[in-house]
């Protein structure tokens, strides 16, 4: 009869101990980014709804569409980043470039946006380049790691 009892060993004796290690990361992949593709989407998500959340609708209805465009592509930025992390996280830096473009677009899209508005599109995109740096950061490091 087979002994089944388990051991307190460690398991670091075991002879396949490296080779689990090394599959375990392979299977990880880039994954320590998946912290921030939640707050990604979420960002996304608020960008999108944020003109009728702040009831700016009939003011600024270029910023309507433009705030609309620009939450629902870096919400399917943030989704392609989970979906296929190891293709898609070489545009973290395109969610830079899409934040530095929400902080000035009230005065080149709006027209005479008001303070609530220009904060708003300052805050979204200000969290947005911190966010897509902190993708793109951490992205580069796991591949320098692998």
């Amino acid at each position: 009869m087979a002994n089944v009892s388990h051991t307190s060993g460690d398991i670091t004796s075991h002879p396949d101990a490296s080779e689990m290690r090394d599959r375990y990361a392979r299977m990880l992949g880039g994954r320590d980014v998946a912290l921030v593709d939640g707050p990604v989407f979420l960002l996304g998500l608020y960008c999108a709804v944020s003109p009728w959340i702040l009831h700016y609708t009939t003011s600024q209805p270029a910023l309507v569409t433009h705030n609309l465009i620009m939450g629902i592509a870096i919400a399917l930025l943030a989704l392609g980043f989970t979906v296929t992390p190891e293709r898609m996280y070489g545009l973290s830096w395109a969610i830079c470039a899409m934040g530095t473009w929400l902080i000035i677009s009230p005065w080149v899209v709006g027209d005479s946006p008001d303070t609530g508005v220009a904060l708003n599109s300052i805050i979204v995109g200000a969290l947005a380049v911190v966010l897509g740096a902190m993708c793109a950061v951490t992205a580069r490091s796991t591949n320098s790691r692998m």
